[in-house]
C-alpha cells in the first residue's frame, strides 16, 4: 500500500521521530549531541520555525515543531543531511545514517502542546537512561526549570500557560512533569489517521488546509503582482504608489490588506508581498490575520482578474 503523503501548510505543529538507520546509533559521544543541536539551531535561524521541545536519544531524536513559510520536509532534509555528512566524515562511515522516512505527525496545539512536552522530556526516563529529567542533558528539559544563554527553545509561550510570572511558571511547570512520570504512548495518541493527533474538528479543519494550499499550488503565480495591484487600482481607485507610501489613511491600508490577501491567494509568500509593497514583513503577516473579514472583497477582485 502506497503511503500517504505528508501534510504540510503554514503554521502546522508536529511532534517528529527520526532514528537511525535499523535503529543504530545516530549519537556516540557528547561531541555528536552537541554537534546535532548546533546544526538544529542553525536551520531554526534560517527558516524561522519555532521549537518547543527536543530529546535526543542515542538512537532517535524527538523534536517538537512548529513551521513557518518553509515546510517541514524542507527543514528536516537540511538537519539531516547536515548531521549525516558531519558523522560520516567523523566516523569514516557512507550512506544513509537516518531510517528512510521520519516520524511527523501533526497535531492540534491547543490541546496537545503540554501533553506532548511532558511525553518527549520524560523519553529519558522512561527508556532508563535517567531517573529523573533533570538529570538527562540533552534535553530540552532544562530549557524550562532554569534560565538558559542562547536557548534555542521557544519557551515563553508554554511558562505562560503556567503562570505570567516566570519564576512561578517555572516551578509549575516542574511539578508538571514530575506528575507525569507514568505518561505512556498510548495515553496521547488516540488517533484514527496516523498523520494527525487531534478530534474531528481539527482534522475537518486540516483537511480543508490542505485542499487550500493544494489549490493555491494549482494557481501559485497565475497573475504577477503588478496586475494584482492594478486590478485593485481599477476597482478601488487606489494605486500602487499609495500602498507603497507612508500613510495611515483606512483606505489605503484596506487597499494593502487586499493586495495582501489576493497575492497570498495567489502562491505569493508573505516576504515577497512585503517587498513589492515596500512594507515589513511582520506588518503583511499581521495583515493576513484579517483575511475572514474581507472574503466578499478578495473574491470580487479574484474573480475580476479570471475574467481578463
Amino acid at each position: 500500500m502506497a503511503r500517504k503523503p505528508r501534510i504540510e501548510y503554514e503554521g502546522a505543529f508536529y511532534h517528529v521521530i527520526t532514528r537511525g538507520n535499523q535503529r543504530q546509533k545516530i549519537f556516540k559521544g557528547e561531541i555528536d549531541y552537541k554537534k546535532y543541536l548546533e546544526i538544529l539551531s542553525r536551520y531554526k535561524s534560517q527558516y524561522k520555525f519555532f521549537l518547543y521541545s527536543y530529546a535526543l536519544m542515542n538512537n532517535h531524536v524527538h523534536l517538537l515543531v512548529e513551521t513557518q513559510e518553509i515546510p517541514l520536509s524542507k527543514i528536516l532534509q537540511g538537519i539531516n543531511q547536515s548531521y549525516t555528512m558531519y558523522f560520516n566524515k567523523r566516523y569514516k562511515t557512507v550512506g544513509h545514517l537516518f531510517q528512510g522516512r521520519y516520524k511527523a505527525i501533526l497535531c492540534d496545539k491547543n490541546t496537545y502542546l503540554l501533553s506532548l512536552i511532558k511525553y518527549i522530556h520524560l523519553n529519558p526516563v522512561r527508556a532508563k537512561a535517567a531517573k529523573v529529567s533533570e538529570e538527562y542533558k540533552w534535553s530540552s528539559h532544562f530549557n524550562y526549570v532554569e534560565r538558559v544563554k542562547g536557548s534555542i527553545v521557544d519557551i515563553d509561550q508554554v511558562l505562560r500557560m503556567f503562570s505570567e510570572d516566570k519564576a512561578q511558571a517555572r516551578k509549575l511547570y516542574g511539578a508538571y512533569i514530575a506528575d507525569g512520570i507514568s505518561i505512556k504512548k498510548e495515553d496521547i495518541y488516540r488517533t484514527v489517521d496516523q498523520r494527525i493527533l487531534g478530534d474531528e474538528g481539527f482534522v475537518e479543519k486540516v483537511t480543508e488546509k490542505t485542499e487550500e494550499s493544494i489549490e493555491c499550488k494549482k494557481k501559485k503565480h497565475e497573475y504577477s503582482l503588478e496586475k494584482i495591484a492594478k486590478k485593485i487600482e481599477q476597482i478601488f481607485g487606489i494605486t500602487l504608489r499609495q500602498l507603497r507610501e507612508k500613510s495611515k489613511d483606512r483606505e489605503i491600508t484596506t487597499g494593502r490588506k487586499l493586495m495582501s490577501f489576493v497575492a497570498k491567494e495567489y502562491g505569493y509568500k508573505g516576504k515577497e508581498i512585503a517587498k513589492y509593497m515596500r512594507k515589513d514583513p511582520v506588518v503583511v503577516t499581521r495583515y493576513l490575520k484579517e483575511r475572514n473579514n474581507f472574503s466578499e472583497e478578495v473574491e470580487k477582485i479574484c474573480s475580476s482578474l479570471r475574467k481578463n
